[in-house]
């Protein structure tokens, strides 16, 4: 791949406001998920978070052990600057790569299909590292491709099976049925248990 999808890169994207994924909401996905889970005590993570509405939406839902993790710096101020109680040490400015920590669940929006391909099963085994044991993989995957030369990267449901049946119980996988309007039919929900 010859583009550097770096920090730089991103940070450079946020600051042109060139952030198509971004709904500015949380997304219908997450909330649902979120709305169903009794347990606000997990240990959450949230990659990729970019302006976190889904951190900001959990968090005020009652789930205060709550993370956030993104590459770029500029998201994360923007959120902070938002949110200025939310714990800032909460909150991760690194590669998603190098992060430590366990967590009960993490959730899938939007970080997955930024990442360049080949990274795919990289981000499987991460997943796998972070998670406590019986802890879950939850969110919302592309299922179309793009043809792009630039995120976002689209796959299918199989490709996806590929990269976590051998490290995951997988739960759920199958077209999301309350995707926002432009994204309708191009999405999957996922939910995957650590084996």
């Amino acid at each position: 791949m010859t583009l550097s999808l770096n920090e730089q890169y991103w940070t450079s994207r946020y600051k042109q406001n060139l952030i198509g994924w971004d709904v500015g909401q949380v997304t219908f996905p997450i909330k649902q998920f979120l709305d169903q889970l009794v347990n606000k005590d997990l240990r959450v993570l949230i990659p990729g978070a970019g302006n976190a509405y889904e951190a900001a939406y959990a968090y005020a839902s009652g789930f205060k052990n709550l993370h956030i993790l993104d590459i770029s710096k500029v998201p994360l101020d923007n959120f902070l600057e938002k949110y200025p109680d939310f714990p800032k040490s909460q909150v991760h400015h690194e590669n998603f790569f190098d992060h430590q920590g366990k967590y009960d669940l993490i959730l899938e929006q939007t970080f997955f299909c930024a990442l360049p391909v080949e990274l795919r099963k990289d981000y499987a085994d991460k997943i796998h590292e972070l998670l406590v044991q019986d802890g879950q993989l939850a969110g919302v995957l592309f299922n179309r491709e793009f043809g792009n030369d630039n995120p976002p990267f689209g796959g299918s449901v199989e490709e996806y099976r590929s990269y976590f049946s051998n490290l995951f119980e997988i739960k759920k996988m199958e077209p999301c049925y309350n995707s926002i309007p432009p994204r309708l039919g191009s999405e999957v929900f996922i939910k995957i248990i650590k084996k």
